[in-house]
């Protein structure tokens, strides 16, 4: 169930973000084995000026394909997170010619009780999923 939360300078077409969303879910659900509908993704699209993201010392630089991918999700191994980063990065450069440079993923970790899907109920916690 992990919620993924994507930010990218606004300008794509619906068929190019719907490639970069069908990749991801695709990845995610090989890597961290969940069921196929949970699928929980968001886009935020900025203008240009409004995403600064360099590259830490690393040196290279970033175009105007710059992905932000935020993964807020139950614990996995250090393993799993590696994994996905990397089959990630692949296949966007493959399927949707993103480069690795204008990638970014950050893990957010939460736990199964931190969830509500509807009605304010916590359905891990009470037992429904």
């Amino acid at each position: 169930m992990p919620l993924m939360q994507f930010d990218v300078i606004e300008g794509r077409s619906e068929a190019e973000m719907k490639a970069i969303l069908d990749v991801t879910h695709e990845v995610m659900l090989e890597v961290f084995k969940v069921p196929e509908r949970d699928r929980y993704q968001i886009v935020y699209e900025h203008k240009p000026a409004n995403m600064i993201f360099q590259d830490t010392g690393l040196g290279f630089e970033r175009t105007e394909k710059l992905i932000m991918l935020r993964v807020f999700s139950s614990p996995r191994t250090q393993e799993m997170k590696v994994e996905f980063m990397q089959k990630l990065a692949d296949r966007l450069e493959a399927e949707c010619g993103i480069l690795g440079n204008d990638l970014m993923i950050s893990f957010f970790l939460n736990t199964k009780n931190d969830w509500s899907f509807g009605f304010g109920e916590a359905q891990f916690y009470t037992g429904k999923l």
